[in-house]
């Protein structure tokens, strides 16, 4: 018991000596925003495109019946992640975290594939599924901008 009530009074100096500032700064590097992306029970990512700021995340959950994939196309990502090749089962979630500006550039592997130039393309004919009135669909494939952090 008198250890403590000798510690008390140095808790106090110290605590008094750290600035306001730096331990809410602290506590704001910390806190970062979640951006979400789904698939809904269709195979496309929703929304296509979102933006962020650096140190945010980006969550993809499945709501879909068949499993997914977020895959990195490298030759346009400039936000980090190169390499990416995450398996989104379905029912689940992955959660990547940006930390410098600039674009990330993905699809699922099992439904779209890159062309020469390195796009994403639908599988089926025409470069895209077809539905019953003859439409084509776009390839499963998204974009996440990494704004700087201000």
């Amino acid at each position: 018991m008198r250890t403590s009530r000798k510690l008390l009074p140095v808790l106090v100096v110290v605590a008094a000596l750290i600035p306001v500032g730096a331990i809410s700064a602290g506590a704001s590097r910390d806190h970062h925003r979640v951006g979400h992306v789904t698939v809904p029970d269709e195979d496309r990512f929703a929304p296509f495109a979102i933006t962020i700021r650096a140190g945010d995340a980006v969550k993809w959950t499945n709501n879909d019946s068949d499993d997914h994939t977020v895959v990195s196309d490298d030759a346009f990502n400039t936000a980090g992640h190169q390499g990416e090749n995450q398996l989104l089962p379905s029912g689940q979630s992955i959660v990547l975290v940006f930390r410098h500006p600039g674009t990330f550039v993905y699809y699922c592997r099992f439904h779209a594939h890159l062309d020469r130039s390195n796009q994403p393309v639908a599988p089926g004919p025409d470069g895209g599924i077809q539905d019953a009135n003859g439409n084509f669909g776009t390839p499963m494939s998204g974009v996440v901008t990494v704004l700087p952090n201000s």
